[in-house]
């Protein structure tokens, strides 16, 4: 399998306050990657550095095949950057904006951006600071769509839009890859959101990454187990065990990552009794994932 983005060891400290520690995570070249992770997590420090706009205080980061920060303008020339905060001119209109984007990019689609401008029924000579929030989203994801970026990385596209300009943003970007076959590195802390477009899932906790899986694996491998007499020994156990929970004198509600269900068998050889075995759904998981994360970070500590 190969990789669009490949992070490895990667270190970076911001005083005493934060730090990125230790980070290893692989992007499948072709994937849509939802990044997820509550806010101050450290996506948005992951993407600065990734796309050279720090640097790491160790590891490497590969980006297109390109080795960054030294070769961030290789690998930038072929990215599409949507950033969390507005960064175009408000004194253009959007039609100068695209005009003033397209001049570095030899592989910008000026039919496209017509397009998809008319598609988000934005006005070609509005000016940028007159535009909504929901407007300034759309304009941001036109202009990375008509790059024909192979790579696009989109930092809280939809944050604080309404459910009807995020479902249409939303479904120019999953066009955008069916057509292209590019590749799409989206973070976000909407769990939800990212079930219906994405294939692979990172979550992102105190500058760590605490899982790194397909969705498929996300959606329908984390479970609540209800046992009878559940085993005190924790030592090979064929899932990883997020939480554990006493319900009584001989019950607990065991929450595990990886579950199969030939792994019962392992359970009743241990002397226990699974009583019911339940799906979460994807925000459930999600805040089983960092319970777990945080409960191993204070045992260690």
């Amino acid at each position: 399998m190969s990789h669009a983005i490949s992070i490895r060891n990667l270190d970076w400290r911001a005083g005493k306050a934060f730090a990125i520690q230790d980070l290893t995570m692989q992007v499948p070249t072709g994937a849509i990657y939802g990044f997820l992770g509550p806010n101050g997590s450290g996506k948005t420090t992951t993407i600065r550095l990734l796309l050279g706009m720090m640097s790491p205080d160790a590891g490497s980061i590969t980006v297109l095949g390109e080795s960054i920060p030294k070769s961030a303008h290789l690998a930038l020339a072929r990215v599409g950057y949507v950033p969390e905060r507005l960064h175009l001119y408000g004194r253009l209109t959007v039609d100068e904006s695209i005009a003033y984007h397209r001049v570095f990019y030899p592989t910008f689609d000026s039919a496209e951006a017509v397009r998809l401008r008319e598609r988000f029924a934005l006005q070609p000579d509005q000016k940028v600071a007159q535009l909504s929030k929901g407007q300034a989203g759309k304009l941001m994801l036109l202009l990375a769509l008509s790059q024909r970026a192979e790579l696009l990385v989109l930092d809280e596209p939809t944050d604080g839009l309404d459910p009807v300009i995020r479902r249409e943003v939303l479904a120019a970007l999953v066009e955008y890859v069916a057509a292209h076959k590019a590749t799409v590195l989206v973070s976000s802390h909407l769990v939800h959101e990212q079930e219906r477009i994405c294939d692979w899932v990172g979550v992102m906790d105190g500058g760590r990454l605490v899982a790194e899986l397909p969705m498929q694996e996300f959606r329908g491998g984390i479970k609540r187990l209800k046992l009878r007499h559940a085993p005190s020994a924790m030592s090979g156990m064929p899932f990883t065990l997020l939480s554990a929970e006493s319900s009584g004198a001989t019950d607990a509600e065991w929450v595990v990552r990886g579950w199969r269900p030939e792994m019962q068998a392992w359970l009743q050889g241990a002397g226990a009794e699974v009583r019911d075995v339940m799906d979460l759904d994807l925000e459930d998981s999600f805040v089983e994932l960092l319970r777990g994360a945080r409960h191993q970070t204070q045992e260690a500590a």
